[in-house]
């Protein structure tokens, strides 16, 4: 499996590399598919350099989904150890799902008789909360901010293409990224919808009815 490490704010050190290539291993033998591991190291300084910290972000890639985790500590060497330790559980845990689901059916299933998603709560999403982000009254951290704009709240913002799936194919990506929640657009209906974790192997779906945009909204 191929190893690709990218630092940034910090320089990427022989003997991390050789931390990586043992970590790959141990990736290899869960996951003998994958083809490649992607390893970002980003390095931070908080407060006029009072807090430092290291965030390491691993994607696996190969024949399926990718698989995604992070990690942050102060050293960027226990960073990479959390981060390996949460990819190889998100990998047993997908694995796992997946024979449970074959021994035990259970939970979120497809209906082919009548085309609907047993075992799911499902609900529509707030419109006063898609207001507030449509607006920008949730704020959105861009960049470092001075210590006086200092707040514990950072909501940081991705935006990512489009997905037709089914729910069952959702809930298996969000297993393999290690979020508690997926975004994506349901095959069945077009509708923007969401996944989320609950306990054990539940699972619900928030789904997003097509309608006109409120009139405060459009510009």
């Amino acid at each position: 499996m191929e190893s690709n490490i990218v630092g940034v704010g910090v320089g990427i050190t022989d003997r991390f590399r050789t931390v990586v290539d043992e970590k790959s291993t141990r990736i290899e033998n869960i996951a003998p598919r994958a083809q490649s591991l992607d390893v970002k190291v980003t390095h931070r300084a908080y407060h006029n350099g009072r807090r430092e910290d290291s965030t390491v972000e691993l994607t696996l890639t190969g024949k399926g989904p990718l698989v995604r985790a992070e990690a942050v500590d102060t050293d960027k060497f226990t960073a990479l150890d959390l981060a390996v330790d949460k990819l190889c559980e998100q990998i047993r845990r997908a694995k796992d799902k997946r024979v449970d689901a074959r021994n035990h059916p259970r939970g979120a299933h497809f209906e082919k008789g009548t085309g609907e998603i047993a075992g799911l709560d499902v609900e529509p999403a707030s419109v006063e909360v898609l207001q507030a982000v449509a607006t920008g009254a949730v704020p959105v951290l861009t960049g470092p901010e001075d210590e006086a704009d200092y707040t514990p709240v950072v909501i940081r913002s991705k935006q990512f293409d489009a997905e037709w799936m089914t729910t069952e194919d959702a809930v298996d990506r969000m297993e393999l990224v290690g979020h508690d929640f997926f975004l994506f657009i349901d095959a069945r209906t077009d509708q923007p919808s969401v996944v989320y974790r609950r306990k054990g192997w539940d699972y619900g779906v928030i789904a997003l009815a097509t309608q006109a945009q409120p009139a405060a909204l459009v510009s």
